[in-house]
């Protein structure tokens, strides 16, 4: 469903007029007479491209309304005016509309420029989403036969419209599963909607996914679209699905079967057209059992499911994980180890009960706090019986020094470590707890001197 282009004109016989060729040209319209309605619509409506009359008589003019537009929207606008001038049209672009054309309106000219307009954001766009995916590097790592037979079941139901439930623990890669799904799915050239249901206050978790009009509770001060909105003609991707509320699944469940819905406090139907792949990482039969989950939204999410495989089922593919790991500990400016065929095989018989979320946290302890560039095998061991690292008895205390300045780089040590133990090894959560860059962590794993 191509995105509404929105005329925002005082002449009635204007808008009509345009409305009136862009529908036979196949682009839907919303019109508005003043700059304060067009800019309501703006909150509302999933507008693809504006037309701006630049003289609007009272009320806001359409120089002002452009800069309110560009500071909300990255949509392109087109001015039109009667009176134009070289200066004028000069300002307007200046102020960052795509395009100025004057009236007596050509015609031609109007689809010519709404036409280069939509596939200028449309290319805008991809290349977003492109930029997005070079920083992500996100991509199902092993050679495994579970994990190639993954990669095949994500090649033969990417390019339907089929709807994906995701299963499976807690970081083994559902969020990569449906990241390819949309990289190979026709709606490639849009960005997938992605919703945490866990992440999102029961209160509010309506007004995320469906959207809120002004006023409609304490605290919505403006008109607002949801993520079904959002995702017309696209992917929507709701994570952790299992933990919404009884009476939010009973809505999502309407929305799924009529693609239809109204905003909080709203009144008015909008209609979608959405695909929609959800994760979990619970057993959603046995959530059944428990009467925490319904059925039907169930069976009406279930058309293709997908489970992502635990670590512990493909440790063949951990050297493979492991290489790829260090590359991104190199692009966080850590310096990568080099792990021997027995070091390896250690950690293939660990049994990674944090899956791959857990490996990487590992490997990224192991750049910052294995003080040696080759790791052995008994290291390895160290470094899973004791979490933060190396025992912390043998390392010199703050106690055993009388050098002011070395006692407080042993204590600077032994409190980190201490904090990193009680995080798990997570090397961002600690840095966030202390006050610190991840970066700072950094002089933890180098081999302590005394001060001479």
């Amino acid at each position: 469903m191509d995105k509404p282009i929105l005329i925002i004109d005082e002449e009635a016989g204007i808008r009509e007029s345009l409305s009136g060729i862009l529908e036979d040209e196949g682009f839907p319209t919303l019109t508005a007479p003043t700059a304060e309605e067009g800019l309501e619509l703006l909150e509302t409506e999933n507008v693809g491209l504006a037309l701006l009359d630049i003289w609007l008589g009272d009320g806001m003019d359409g120089l002002t309304a452009l800069t309110r537009i560009k500071d909300r929207l990255d949509i392109p606008v087109i001015m039109i005016s009667g009176h134009g001038s070289i200066e004028t049209a000069v300002q307007a672009i200046q102020e960052g509309a795509y395009d100025f054309i004057e009236k007596p309106l050509s015609y031609e000219k109007v689809i010519l420029s709404v036409a280069n307009g939509l596939r200028y954001a449309r290319l805008e766009q991809e290349n977003r989403l492109l930029r997005e995916r070079s920083v992500k590097k996100a991509k199902l790592t092993g050679e495994s036969e579970i994990i190639a037979s993954l990669r095949q079941q994500i090649e033969m139901v990417a390019p339907t419209d089929a709807w994906v439930l995701i299963t499976g623990e807690h970081g083994t890669g559902q969020e990569l599963v449906a990241q390819a799904i949309h990289r190979l799915s026709t709606s490639a050239a849009q960005p997938m909607i992605e919703v945490n249901c866990a992440a999102i206050p029961e209160e509010l978790i309506e007004s995320e996914l469906f959207g809120h009009v002004k006023g409609s509770f304490t605290g919505a001060h403006s008109n607002k679209r949801g993520k079904f909105d959002l995702a017309n003609g696209g992917i929507l991707f709701l994570d952790e699905i299992s933990d919404m509320s009884l009476k939010t699944q009973a809505k999502i469940l309407r929305i799924l079967q009529e693609q239809k819905f109204e905003r909080v406090g709203g009144s008015r139907t909008i209609k979608v057209n959405v695909r929609v792949l959800a994760a979990t990482n619970k057993n959603l039969e046995e959530e059944i059992e428990k009467g925490s989950f319904r059925a039907d939204l169930y069976y009406r999410l279930n058309v293709v499911p997908i489970h992502v495989p635990r670590l512990a089922e493909r440790t063949e593919d951990i050297p493979e994980l492991v290489a790829e790991l260090m590359l991104r500990v190199k692009e966080k400016g850590l310096v990568p180890k080099n792990l021997t065929s027995e070091a390896l095989q250690e950690m293939k018989n660990h049994h990674w009960p944090g899956n791959v979320r857990e490996l990487r946290n590992f490997v990224e302890r192991l750049a910052i706090m294995c003080p040696e560039q080759t790791v052995e095998a008994d290291t390895i061991r160290r470094f899973l019986d004791h979490p933060a690292g190396p025992a912390r008895s043998s390392l010199r205390t703050p106690f055993s020094t009388h050098d002011f300045k070395e006692a407080r780089r042993l204590f600077e040590r032994e409190y980190l470590q201490q904090k990193l133990e009680e995080n798990q090894g997570n090397i961002t959560r600690t840095a966030e707890m202390v006050g610190l860059e991840r970066l700072s962590l950094i002089h933890i794993s180098e081999p302590t001197r005394p001060t001479t």
